[in-house]
């Protein structure tokens, strides 16, 4: 079988947990025998990350205009991508690149499956534009799918409001990554960014859907009754970093708030190994690839109630809160009051999340779907 796999950004930077989702995947599929190919734009795509997808084939077109994403192509060689594979499968939703490829499915009689990864709710930036997207294409895009894939039981509700009825949608959760065994120097890295072991860790973009800020004001509520814990926000900027600091400084937080930037490699796993606990504090998520990289480091997870990924608060793992800044700061204080139970927490979630995520069985099922949606069933 051969798959296009169609994701606007690969950028391990901006990207995020759908560039890191499109490589896993991809892999599990070269492995399953499945012949891949991924349609992306050039962002980001310089020769280490083109290594990281050695032995699969990645077509790069360039961007001309980042802030939206427009695409610079030739409609017969992206038609004959498309003409060229037996199933497409397109990932998020608000981008061109997925209109363009939707036209040329339509155009070539391609069947197509959808992963909006949580992106189909109209929230955050644009949202003016957001509807008018709708309005084009996107809502036919979605409905015409052949497959569509949740990666979480909450994206069921999304996808019935682009009137896809509840028996077309599989969900197909996301898989954990693997812990890298080779020895790391978190000293350098502790020692480089000026931290203390113990914090709490936000990692992720600093985009409003995120909800960076309502976990600053969070920690600010508590930060008095625990001393030994600081707030680190390690991510690339998405637009919000210049208010965090100026809501951090206007509060008097700044000694105990720290912005790190992004972080990869070994300054990932220093960042995961170093820290008390994992919170996500997002307004808005398909199922978190980095609850299950705190996972495998043996971290809890403080999640908000619109993650999907309620599993870790019934693991007994972590806790799952309101998206309000005082349920977050509550539920907080509430797992580092007792270091003994966050390191049980950490163990239990490790021990449920890697007996249940794996990425082989996720492209078993992506596969299974694929060839439901040409026949091959």
């Amino acid at each position: 079988m051969r798959v296009l796999n169609v994701n606007h950004l690969l950028d391990p930077v901006s990207g995020g947990g759908t560039a890191e989702r499109t490589l896993q995947l991809c892999k599990a599929f070269a492995a399953a025998g499945v012949e891949c190919t991924v349609l992306t734009l050039d962002i980001g795509m310089d020769a280490r990350r083109r290594a990281e997808f050695d032995g699969i084939r990645v077509i790069t077109i360039p961007c001309l205009l980042r802030r939206f994403f427009v695409p610079r192509f030739s409609w017969h060689a992206l038609k004959r991508e498309v003409e060229a594979a037996d199933v497409v499968h397109v990932m998020g939703h608000w981008t061109l690149l997925n209109a363009l490829v939707f036209l040329a499915a339509r155009s070539a009689g391609r069947p197509y499956v959808v992963t909006p990864a949580g992106a189909l709710p109209i929230i955050g930036r644009s949202r003016l534009l957001k509807r008018f997207y709708n309005f084009l294409v996107g809502r036919r895009l979605v409905r015409q799918a052949s497959g569509h894939i949740a990666i979480t039981a909450d994206e069921i509700a999304h996808f019935r409001d682009y009137g896809v009825a509840t028996d077309r949608i599989a969900v197909v959760p996301n898989g954990a990554p693997t812990a890298s065994n080779h020895p790391v120097d978190c000293d350098s890295f502790l020692a480089r960014h000026g931290l203390k072991r113990g914090f709490v860790l936000f990692l992720g973009r600093l985009a409003y859907i995120k909800g960076p800020d309502l976990l600053l004001e969070a920690f600010g509520r508590i930060m008095s009754g625990i001393p030994d814990s600081d707030l680190v926000y390690a991510g690339p900027d998405d637009g919000m970093l210049p208010k965090l600091k100026e809501q951090a400084s206007r509060r008097g937080m700044d000694k105990r708030v720290h912005f790190v930037g992004h972080v990869g490699g070994d300054d990932k796993a220093c960042a995961l190994q170093n820290c008390a606990l994992l919170a996500i504090p997002s307004r808005q998520e398909a199922m978190s690839l980095v609850a299950l990289e705190a996972a495998v480091h043996g971290k809890p997870v403080l999640l908000t109630d619109h993650c999907g990924f309620g599993e870790v608060e019934q693991a007994g793992g972590g806790r799952v809160a309101a998206v309000d800044a005082a349920a977050l700061g509550d539920a907080l204080a509430g797992m580092l009051a007792d270091p003994a139970e966050l390191q049980r927490m950490g163990s239990r979630l490790e021990t449920f999340v890697k007996s249940r995520y794996a990425w082989d069985r996720a492209a078993a099922r992506h596969v299974a779907l694929f060839r439901e949606a040409t026949g091959k069933g």
